[in-house]
């Protein structure tokens, strides 16, 4: 089982940024083997699906952060980010990052095998 621990949330002002970070390891993990994903949830929401990269480099983003968060990845060191630009309101929630999914996008939430713990992110007005 590949193992995942987030860090980088916090509280910041609408508008503001953050970067997540996601270290992923074990035996045999490599970044290059696995689709990885950054994943939300809100107090009373479902989780939801925010970015996915491939293992091979193509990217898919959730249509309400577009333009907006970058997904990317070190595969030498492991490390999976996610650049949060004009943070809003609506995006405060506990950020996970996860692996291994049959299929690789943010709308495939219920295939991805392997979790982080999650950090909390929350956006002021």
């Amino acid at each position: 089982q590949v193992q995942l621990v987030e860090s980088g949330g916090g509280s910041v002002q609408a508008g503001g940024s953050l970067r997540l970070s996601c270290a992923g390891s074990g035996p045999t993990f490599t970044f290059s083997s696995y689709c990885m994903g950054w994943f939300r949830q809100a107090p009373g929401k479902e989780r939801e699906g925010v970015a996915t990269i491939h293992g091979l480099g193509p990217t898919i983003y959730a249509d309400s952060v577009k333009g907006r968060f970058t997904i990317s990845k070190d595969n030498a060191k492991n490390t999976l980010f996610l650049q949060m630009n004009s943070l809003k309101p609506e995006d405060t929630a506990m950020y996970y990052c996860a692996a291994e999914s049959s299929f690789c996008g943010p709308k495939w939430v219920s295939t991805f095998h392997s979790w982080g713990q999650g950090t909390q992110v929350t956006v002021s007005s």
